[in-house]
């Protein structure tokens, strides 16, 4: 009985939705190369000498906890797709964007222990990286496409996984050489990336999500072009995720 409840229990936390670990780090990868002097020397007393992309799924590894249970809907947030963000009733139990603001504002305290600091800013790394998956910016009525069932190389599979880890996991790059790989930008196409508010960036996601629900059918059988005609949306949110989360640790610190 021990050991099936213990698996389980494994298995329902593997089975989590996560912006895919190397994803994660992807953005973690790019934000670290653009910070400032100043941000990188304040990052690196807080995480104790390790660097963004170390830390960037720490969110997700904590799920394993009870304890930290209370974050779970900070990773998403489920709005009708013509609906704005700020027209829409906030969730009692928080979302990703307010989970955003909490961190934000804890980080910024000088007055916050250290420990609540760093753990504030991994959540931070994480939740910027989620606010640019198309389907944490989902609908509420598929759980952010969840439950819209396909194939992925006739293999089980839904929307939302899809997005969050077969087309990474399957490109087969390690999250250094997938953000090597990004396209190259000039300081004018960086800065105009940059611009804007957490609402701004919010609505973009929203934008690409309600044309990626008009992707697929459910119970559609997907292979190579999928990716082909959707990758490089991928790696621009892989891009903005980063450099947006630069932006906010550079004016945090």
């Amino acid at each position: 009985m021990i050991l099936l409840l213990f698996f389980s229990f494994h298995f329902a936390i593997s089975n989590v939705p996560v912006w895919s670990k190397t994803g994660h780090r992807v953005i973690g990868e790019i934000a670290q190369q653009h910070l400032n002097s100043r941000t990188k020397k304040e990052i690196l007393k807080l995480l104790d000498g390790q660097g963004l992309a170390a830390v960037a799924n720490f969110s997700d590894e904590i799920k394993a906890d009870t304890i930290y249970r209370k974050f779970s809907a900070w990773h998403y947030v489920n709005f009708p797709a013509d609906a704005a963000y700020k027209d829409v009733e906030p969730s009692p139990y928080g979302d990703v964007v307010t989970g955003i603001q909490k961190c934000i504002e804890i980080v910024k305290n000088e007055n916050s222990s250290k420990s609540d600091r760093a753990f504030y800013l991994k959540m931070l790394v994480h939740l910027m990286g989620d606010l640019h998956q198309p389907m944490h910016v989902g609908r509420l009525e598929d759980r952010g496409g969840n439950d819209i069932e396909v194939q992925w190389f006739n293999r089980p599979s839904n929307l939302h996984k899809i997005w969050d880890a077969n087309m990474i996991d399957d490109y087969g790059m390690s999250y250094t050489e997938l953000a090597a790989s990004l396209p190259s930008l000039t300081k004018k196409q960086v800065g105009a990336i940059q611009k804007g508010s957490i609402y701004d960036w919010l609505e973009e996601t929203q934008d690409i999500a309600n044309e990626v629900y008009k992707s697929v059918e459910n119970g559609e059988k997907l292979y190579y072009r999928y990716s082909y005609d959707w990758w490089d949306t991928l790696e621009t949110q892989l891009e903005k995720g980063g450099l947006r989360l630069a932006k906010v640790l550079n004016d945090l610190f």
